[in-house]
């Protein structure tokens, strides 16, 4: 039977625990109420009863999620794993060297709420969903008992619209379209790089990971198995997923322009279509939205990224009626429910529409 005490403001549990015969005590402060101790004890009474692994040795929360990270994320794309490495560093800062079965709900969510300042909401969900998932594995591993990420508040004071909102209306990409036509040049391809990205949908990585022999220009298709570090320059790279590896038609007119590139192309030794000599040795991100954002200037329209002109695709593919299931495989989505999730707006849009085609069908 656990003893709970107060100590200060707080309550703690205390429970009587042997390994090997050694009296290994378990204890564990910082509840807000009696109540909350209690319930606390209980239930990591209930796992050694279970014979479930608790680790008695406190371990920090950053300390605790770095190993997480290098154990299950090392192996994922390069972005993934640095999304989750700046989701540790935050950590570091906050909580610093705090021991994880310290930490309550509540001290989590004030961590969520401070980093909330000046950020948006989807900035603040992806934080708490790369930590939800480490502290989940925490308590299957014994080191705690309670998710303190259940029912958090997600807290932010910036207003911003999804990425999936970012994206031109029919009519602008069309504009945008024909303006970038009359700006290619096979001295440059940067502008080659931003109008595939308007008709394909590609992400920037598949963008730049593209070679020579992914052109196919009997059949107007591109093929997309690899990418390329676009951030370091270090070489290819897997896709994001499996789903991604992939083949995409792409109108005649815009092959006809990339095969003017292919021959206008300087030798180099990966065969990379947007070559720059340079350290990253592709077009870079930077660069690509600067051009981008000056196209969209001289054409009055507000400014998107790179990354837009994949949402811009997506958008425009279903508003003008393409099947759902054909726009994920295109999209080299992992499974149709993330295309549904990000395209949700797109769809309703249609509804409406479609609620007004259904009204008026046998009107005169």
């Amino acid at each position: 039977m656990a003893s709970i005490t107060k100590r200060g403001s707080t309550w703690q549990y205390m429970i009587n625990h042997y390994v090997d015969g050694k009296r290994k005590p378990i204890s564990k402060g910082g509840f807000a109420t009696k109540k909350e101790a209690q319930i606390a004890a209980a239930e990591k009474e209930l796992l050694l009863k279970k014979g479930n692994q608790v680790i008695v040795k406190e371990k920090s929360f950053a300390e605790y999620f770095n190993e997480w990270i290098e154990l299950y994320k090392s192996s994922k794309h390069v972005n993934t794993y640095e999304r989750y490495s700046n989701s540790s560093d935050r950590v570091k800062e906050y909580f610093k060297d705090k021991s994880i079965q310290k930490i309550t709900r509540a001290d989590y969510q004030l961590f969520l709420n401070e980093y909330g300042k000046g950020k948006s909401k989807e900035t603040v969900r992806k934080l708490n969903t790369h930590i939800r998932a480490c502290v989940r594995d925490a308590i299957d591993d014994g080191y705690i008992t309670l998710d303190f990420t259940r029912k958090v508040e997600l807290n932010a004071t910036h207003s911003a619209k999804k990425s999936e909102d970012k994206h031109l209306n029919y009519q602008d990409s069309v504009k945008l379209y024909n303006e970038l036509f009359s700006r290619l040049s096979p001295s440059t391809s940067t502008y080659h790089l931003i109008l595939l990205g308007l008709v394909s949908g590609l992400r920037f990585g598949e963008l730049t990971g593209l070679t020579i022999d992914c052109f196919d220009f009997k059949k107007n298709e591109i093929r997309v198995y690899r990418a390329w570090d676009y951030k370091r320059g270090t070489g290819f790279g897997p896709l994001k997923n499996e789903q991604s590896e992939r083949k995409i038609s792409v109108d005649k007119k815009v092959m006809t322009e990339f095969k003017k590139l292919i021959l206008a192309l300087p030798e180099n030794e990966n065969n990379l279509v947007f070559y720059r000599q340079s350290v990253i040795k592709t077009v870079t991100n930077e660069g690509a939205n600067k051009l981008l954002r000056k196209t969209l200037d001289a054409l009055e329209i507000d400014h998107i990224s790179i990354h837009g002109l994949r949402h811009t695709h997506a958008s425009v593919l279903i508003y003008k009626g393409a099947n759902i299931h054909s726009v994920s495989k295109r999209l080299g989505h992992s499974d149709i429910q993330t295309t549904l999730d990000h395209y949700s707006h797109v769809l309703k849009e249609m509804e409406e529409r479609d609620e007004e085609i259904a009204i008026n069908i046998y009107s005169s």
